[in-house]
């Protein structure tokens, strides 16, 4: 009798190319965006990891991470950070029942599946670190009561890059927490003509409809994990991560934790592409929206002009590609 288990495996995989397929799709309808950038989205959540999208106002961050939501069938909330924020705004607060005279506890906005949290500089360090263990464990403490986040769970931040007054510049810490860091851009002339024509008339965000069930997210999340990565490739990994410790012009290089998010992010393009493998070329695609972040630039690089992105580039050139 034969083994089922690389028909189910070859199964979630067309599950999974086809999830990444008809949201992209889907988004498009809704986002004037590089498609590269609305599947990059994508595959941070099958990478089970959270995306940092910096750029300028009024180009569809927030209208980016709806129509995801949307299109996956999933729950979503939105969160505009401000100095006045309170941790408990973001996580819940236990509040005392005079009925049961009991405290109970009201989940707040980080209970739900994709949470979309606006000018995430803009609020203090103390309501930043409050999606800490959220974003890393799927969980949220709450006067030492345990409450566990439904799954999948993605974080979708957005900081302004031409405004700092008055904000809190995230710490690399938390900045490691984020899987990849995107830019959306200003769309092509013709495209943005469509935008104003379809926004001012019969917003496409309106009509937007899941694409996919809940279902098929969880199977093209395990299909992502199940992907198999031969020694080669991990080796490349970890050659991608030393380059950047000895390189020149950083002064910190990328962490053990952002060697996972790249193969990570790795295994979910294999999965999108079809393929039940992950192959360098998967790592080298998605290596600068996942390292450049993590890295720091050394002072006398970034007087040059130099940015973390040209430093991982740098280390895609210089480091032997597996054959």
């Amino acid at each position: 009798m034969s083994d089922p288990a690389p028909a189910r495996e070859a199964v979630s995989s067309a599950v999974a190319a086809g999830v990444v397929r008809r949201v992209v799709a889907n988004l498009e309808l809704a986002v004037r965006a590089p498609r590269e950038t609305l599947e990059l989205c994508v595959l941070g959540l099958l990478a089970e990891g959270h995306l940092l999208i910096e750029d300028f106002p009024g180009v569809g961050k927030t209208v980016l991470a709806k129509s995801l939501a949307r299109s996956l069938d999933l729950d979503f909330s939105r969160l505009q950070f401000t100095p006045d924020l309170l941790p408990t705004d973001v996580t819940g607060v236990n509040v005392f029942n005079q009925r049961t005279n009991e405290f109970e506890f009201r989940p707040g906005p980080v209970f739900t599946n994709v949470l979309l949290v606006d000018e995430i500089n803009r609020a203090s360090p103390k309501t930043q670190s409050a999606l800490l263990e959220a974003m890393q464990e799927t969980q949220v403490t709450i006067d030492g009561e345990t409450y566990t986040l439904d799954l999948p769970f993605l974080v979708v931040a957005t900081q302004n890059p031409i405004e700092y007054e008055g904000t809190y510049p995230l710490p690399e810490a938390q900045l490691d927490r984020f899987t990849a860091m995107l830019s959306l851009g200003y769309p092509p002339l013709a495209e943005e003509a469509r935008m104003l024509a379809e926004q001012t008339t019969d917003p496409p965000l309106d009509h937007l409809r899941p694409v996919v069930h809940r279902e098929d997210v969880h199977l093209a999340i395990e299909a992502a994990r199940a992907v198999y990565v031969e020694e080669s490739v991990n080796r490349y990994v970890v050659g991608l991560l030393a380059h950047t410790r000895v390189s020149s012009k950083l002064a910190l290089g990328a962490s053990p934790r952002a060697g996972i998010a790249l193969l990570r992010m790795a295994k979910a393009r294999a999965v999108a592409a079809g393929r039940e493998y992950a192959l360098p070329e998967d790592v080298q695609a998605v290596a600068v929206v996942v390292l450049s972040h993590r890295v720091i630039v050394a002072p006398e690089a970034r007087a040059a002009g130099i940015h973390g992105q040209e430093a991982v580039r740098e280390a895609l050139t210089e480091t032997r590609v597996p054959a």
